[in-house]
């Protein structure tokens, strides 16, 4: 199936930050292969106004960013997931629903930069770089051979992908 589109779902507690930069950085970097989405197990409800300055300031497209719960995609009708990820330590502890499908799955732990204190600038820093980590990652995830690599394999290298700290070129 080399023309298969995989859909790939971002979850954290809150969705207002991690997931949403991690569906804009997949939708981009992933066009043609990869459709992303995100929800949260406790969604805020908006999306934190960092995520979409630091998006914004990148030249996305912030429309798809709204802050919604996982539930949203346990649902009849619901797109078929190849893969979930967790981008959170709460979210990867929660029980989650059944996914239709039954995706792979991988912890990928990125601390959240809505908790971050101190200056605007430190606020901003944290933004960045959640933005930094999840990008080694999902560069690294859109570079695998899908199709060549066996079920187990793939899923020992999504698990290296969320304990790396490698980055991409």
């Amino acid at each position: 199936m080399p023309d298969k589109i995989y859909n790939v779902l971002f979850l954290c507690t809150g969705n207002s930050a991690r997931s949403i930069i991690a569906e804009a950085l997949l939708n981009r970097l992933g066009q043609g292969k990869f459709k992303a989405y995100s929800a949260g197990s406790q969604p805020k409800g908006e999306v934190h106004p960092y995520t979409l300055q630091l998006l914004k300031g990148m030249n996305y497209d912030t429309s798809f960013a709204r802050s919604k719960n996982w539930d949203e995609f346990a649902v009849p009708g619901a797109p078929e997931l190849d893969f979930v990820f967790t981008v959170c330590d709460n979210a990867a502890a929660e029980a989650c629903p059944v996914w239709p499908g039954q995706p792979m799955t991988a912890h990928w732990g990125v601390p959240d930069p809505a908790a971050a204190e101190g200056t605007d600038s430190e606020k901003h820093f944290a933004f960045a770089e959640a933005y930094r980590m999840l990008n080694n990652r999902i560069s690294i995830f859109v570079s695998l051979p899908m199709l060549s690599l066996d079920k187990l394999s793939l899923q020992k290298r999504l698990n290296e992908i969320g304990s790396s700290t490698q980055t991409v070129g």
